[in-house]
């Protein structure tokens, strides 16, 4: 044994250290750490040792070591080493960073790449990585936008949201829009294997699949209206309109949210609305689609439904759509509103001072 080193094993010690060594899922070097003080605590000489854990001397040695000021503790964990490459200045990093943020790249270019900046840092590319990612700056990605110009923004989320969260006594609440369809792929899609997703053709072709599906999701149980037209004109809205008003019962207020649309407002439908006093329209902002609830039914018929599908013929098209709603209104689900108004109001606050900051 090296000099200096004097090992005593506990009977505690060395019931943990045996249960290491024997457990098949203990770590190699774990394995190998405790065979070392075993076998030292057993009377074996430092060549001894080194056959019977299968390691250096200089292990043995430090092993040993650790194990006089740490016990079996000190075993389980390695000692934090220094980095292999020192880490950047701190000065360094936050040129990097306002760089970044403040100047326009270089060569025409609209964004920082990471050769860019690190040719203009004197950094390696792995390092300008590593900063954006500390900081997260992605200047490759960006984020689409639209803040609404509407002088009653505020007012109207408040009221749509209004209904959403406490819908008035004896009435419906209707959120009501239309989408339009036509797709056909220009090829039939390859099916999921083992290893490779579904494949579907990037490009297609319209031949005359097109219809507009006119929705009205209530708010309050989640069930649809829908009807498929091949135009969507005040008339075919009107027409719509007709439909919904003979499917919700008598006595009840329908309260509608729905988008800025020309169709939405033309003169006959105002007349009609005239003629149906229960009704009582909502518009949402402009450029505020997402406050409109059966956005939501559109996003998962299109995904569930349109997005991967074929149809060669209008009748095709209609059907599926027609089949999706019938199928989703078995087990209809509430339409349940979390947003904060409070923070979509302080958000458009923000992006518009923001915008006037840059202008």
């Amino acid at each position: 044994m090296r000099k200096g080193i004097e090992i005593e094993v506990s009977a505690a010690d060395r019931a943990r250290l045996e249960a290491i060594e024997a457990d098949r899922n203990s770590p190699q070097k774990h394995v190998w750490r405790a065979r070392i003080i075993l076998a030292t605590a057993d009377g074996c000489g430092t060549a001894a040792v080194m056959r019977r854990a299968g390691v250096s001397k200089p292990s043995v040695w430090r092993w040993q070591e650790r194990f006089m000021s740490e016990g079996v503790d000190g075993l389980l964990h390695d000692k934090t080493r220094p980095a292999r490459i020192p880490p950047l200045p701190k000065a360094v990093v936050e040129g990097v960073v306002m760089r970044t943020l403040e100047e326009a790249a270089p060569d025409a270019m609209t964004h920082w790449t990471a050769p860019a900046m690190a040719a203009t840092s004197g950094l390696s590319v792995s390092s300008v990585q590593r900063i954006w990612r500390a900081h997260g700056l992605r200047p490759h990605q960006v984020r689409s936008f639209k803040l609404s110009t509407d002088p009653e923004f505020a007012a109207k989320v408040e009221d749509i949201v209004g209904l959403y969260v406490d819908p008035p006594a004896h009435a419906v609440v209707l959120s009501i829009d239309e989408k339009i369809q036509a797709l056909d792929r220009t090829q039939p899609g390859l099916p999921m294997k083992k290893g490779r997703a579904g494949t579907m053709t990037h490009d297609y072709k319209r031949h005359g699949t097109t219809t507009t599906l006119f929705a009205a999701l209530n708010v309050l149980d989640g069930s649809v209206i829908g009807r498929c037209m091949q135009r969507h004109r005040h008339q075919e809205f009107i027409r719509f309109l007709n439909q919904v008003e003979r499917t919700v019962p008598a006595g009840k207020l329908i309260h509608v949210v729905l988008d800025n649309y020309g169709a939405h407002k033309q003169t006959k439908v105002r007349q009609w609305l005239t003629r149906h006093p229960r009704w009582i329209f909502h518009f949402t902002p402009t450029s505020c689609s997402w406050l409109n609830a059966v956005e939501t039914f559109f996003a998962k018929l299109t995904k569930r439904r349109l997005k991967r599908g074929v149809f060669h013929s209008l009748v095709a098209l209609q059907t599926a759509i027609n089949r999706f709603v019938e199928t989703h209104n078995q087990e209809p689900k509430p339409f349940v509103w979390r947003a904060d108004p409070n923070t979509i109001i302080a958000a458009a606050k923000r992006g518009y001072q923001a915008l006037d900051s840059i202008h």
